[in-house]
């Protein structure tokens, strides 16, 4: 840490001016912030209590209609805490974003709510686990298990930025650890972890760690959600952050999925992690859209760039149908927020109106196009009739009555799209969607009243549907565990590839040896710990009982489990007359376990990720290393081979 400097500097300038006076202005705006908070805090703890005596309900009866009407009431809870959160994260992040008023208006997009949980106390069961299986003092690891437990507690409330997401990141990356070195198939970790649905506001417990890992990956993914619909979508820039916000959002929805079974909440339930993987990836395509509109004034009489402009419309249409569609279908239906199966109604009419508009303003605005564009141009309208699209017209008489009539089915969308709006109460409230709305209706309008300045007698023209097609499709993007570098929490305990729970082992020694003619009479190999390889029979190390494959994890009372190679040889060829006095510890195969914690072969896998990958600075040990964690599995193998990195003789004489 930096030592605090008070005698000068921009910082004490900076406190000075503080301390000598404040803006009367700023002072009273900062009085009213916080007493939005202080009011903001009160209804939140309101709804915590009222949460606290629906929960204790709903968990008491085993009435049926008493449950149903209960976990309505939790429903409407959590939906209000979740408002009442974003409203205070909004109110903490006005004073420092940086960001200058946006010129443009753009659409509101869904910001999904973190899971909630308790607090937990690790210390129970890890003491025990410590004392029992590892041999040693759990009162010893009180640091290790306070330092686990400030993490967790910090992940509860991560800030919607990269920080919270490194935090998220490195809890989880802990997870992995802990399941790596704690869990075996045939034995949990022993907590009880408690958590809250984000859709519904349900509570959900498990002892399986497979189910926190899976809470704090689903939180990792409405975090990014919520840094992407956070971002300011009229520049560039803060298009393509949203845009990477949304990506990284669907790839952890989509890793939860594929990895996470039986889940004992909706939210984390294959259908609900399906639906959340389209709408982010619906979101993102929306955000490209507007990344290529902020270029559309340069294009505004280019007949291909606003039919293309019309494509990607459609497709965001598209994509927000492909979404409405999986929220009005069971089990989706059951728990989806409404405001959120409205709210993606109203874009796929307004993205299916768009279309038109920007069809329309291609036909009636753009310069004539070359007989050789007129295929290309074509393909970018569907007709049910014929096989193939309808022939663009040339005549400039024809394009405006074409232009019209896509004018006219973005009206009709626009106007649809506005009476979707109305019909949710909580839609209302959004001005920014009511302002987008109406702006693109009173565009159309003026587009259609410039159009409709001298009366045509013609039979009005039917407008074909426009093709959805995109040039940048977003895809999900998996998050990178491995950026956050975290250190076991319990390095202490030794190596994973041998101090963990799924292995047994017997400690042997201190064992007194000293050179003989040969030497110690054994060969080493292997990085931390350091493994007798091979034992000379009749040497000195077979008479003291020495093995071989046990590793060496004292040497004359130093702890060496994670010593290199070179270290111990360092420390053997510097051994005297005396001799010299080692610990070794011996693995027990399975066949000499008893039966009660050999446990069941593994059934369930999973994403296997390696330490590196989880961003995990163990060393990677030389022998019975174990095969990658799977990402959430409940269950998995050992490697049982050798691979051993070089061998030396111990030091000679």
């Amino acid at each position: 840490m930096v030592p605090e400097d008070r005698s000068d500097g921009p910082g004490a300038g900076e406190e000075s001016a503080r301390l000598q006076g404040c803006d009367l202005s700023t002072d009273s705006l900062h009085g009213r912030l916080q007493s939005r908070r202080a009011r903001i805090h009160q209804q939140i703890d309101r709804e915590l209590r009222m949460r606290t005596g629906a929960e204790n309900l709903y968990r008491a009866t085993s009435n049926a209609r008493v449950r149903e009407t209960v976990a309505l009431e939790l429903s409407d809870v959590n939906s209000s805490l979740q408002l009442l959160k974003e409203e205070l994260a909004g109110l903490d992040s006005s004073g420092d974003t940086g960001q200058p008023e946006s010129e443009g208006v753009t659409a509101p997009m869904i910001p999904l709510g973190l899971k909630e949980t308790k607090p937990l106390d690790w210390a129970p069961p890890l003491k025990e686990l410590i004392c029992r299986h590892f041999g040693e003092d759990g009162a010893s690891y009180e640091a290790e298990i306070r330092e686990l437990e400030d993490l967790r507690q910090a992940t509860r409330t991560p800030s919607r930025s990269k920080a919270g997401l490194e935090l998220l990141t490195a809890y989880y990356n802990q997870l992995c650890f802990l399941e790596a070195r704690f869990v075996t198939p045939a034995r949990g970790l022993g907590p009880l972890f408690h958590w809250y649905d984000s859709l519904t506001g349900l509570p959900a417990q498990q002892r399986a760690l497979a189910f926190e890992k899976g809470s704090v990956l689903f939180n990792i993914g409405a975090l990014h959600a919520q840094i992407g619909a956070r971002q300011n979508r009229s520049c560039p820039e803060g298009i393509g952050r949203a845009v990477e916000a949304f990506q990284r959002a669907a790839g952890a929805f989509s890793l939860l999925r594929e990895n996470f079974s039986h889940a004992p909440s909706p939210d984390m339930s294959p259908a609900s992690l399906s639906m959340l993987e389209q709408l982010m990836r619906a979101q993102a395509q929306e955000c490209v859209f507007e990344g290529l509109l902020l270029q559309a004034p340069r294009a505004a009489h280019d007949c291909l760039a606003q039919l293309r402009l019309a494509q990607e419309a459609a497709q965001v249409a598209a994509e927000y149908r492909l979404v409405h569609r999986t929220m009005a279908q069971p089990p989706v239906r059951g728990y989806a927020p409404f405001p959120w199966i409205t709210l993606v109604h109203v874009k796929a009419e307004h993205f299916h109106a768009l279309a038109h508009y920007h069809a329309a303003l291609g036909l009636c605005d753009g310069a004539s196009v070359a007989e050789s564009e007129l295929p290309v141009l074509e393909k970018v309208f569907l007709s049910s009739a014929e096989a193939r699209g309808p022939a663009l017209p040339q005549e400039r008489e024809e394009r405006s009555k074409l232009g019209k009539a896509h004018l006219r089915r973005a009206l009709l969308g626009q106007e649809a799209a506005l009476q979707l709006h109305a019909v949710c109460r909580a839609l209302r409230r959004e001005d920014l969607l009511q302002a987008v709305l109406a702006r693109a209706l009173q565009r159309s309008l003026a587009k259609y009243s410039e159009l409709d300045l001298e009366d045509d007698f013609h039979e009005a023209t039917e407008a074909p549907d426009i093709q959805p097609k995109t040039q940048q499709r977003p895809e999900g993007k998996t998050p990178s565990f491995s950026r956050v570098k975290v250190a076991d929490i319990f390095h202490r305990l030794g190596p994973l590839s041998v101090f963990s729970a799924k292995n047994h082992w017997r400690l042997v020694g201190p064992v007194h040896l000293s050179r003989g003619e040969g030497g110690f009479g054994f060969t080493l190999r292997g990085d931390s710990p350091v493994l007798i390889a091979a034992v000379v029979p009749g040497g000195r190390a077979a008479e003291a009982g020495l093995k071989e494959g046990d590793y060496i994890v004292s040497v004359n009372g130093q702890p060496c489990r994670w010593w290199k190679h070179a270290e111990v040889v360092a420390q053997l060829k510097g051994v005297g007359d005396e001799g010299v006095s080692l610990q070794v510890v011996t693995l027990l195969p399975a066949a000499e376990l008893p039966v009660s914690v050999r446990g069941p072969r593994p059934a369930l896998g999973g994403l296997l990720r390696s330490q590196k990958e989880c961003g995990q600075e163990t060393p990677v040990p030389s022998r019975g290393s174990p095969r990658p964690r799977p990402l959430l599995g409940w269950n998995r193998k050992a490697n049982r081979g050798k691979t051993g990195r070089r061998l030396s003789p111990a030091p000679q004489p």
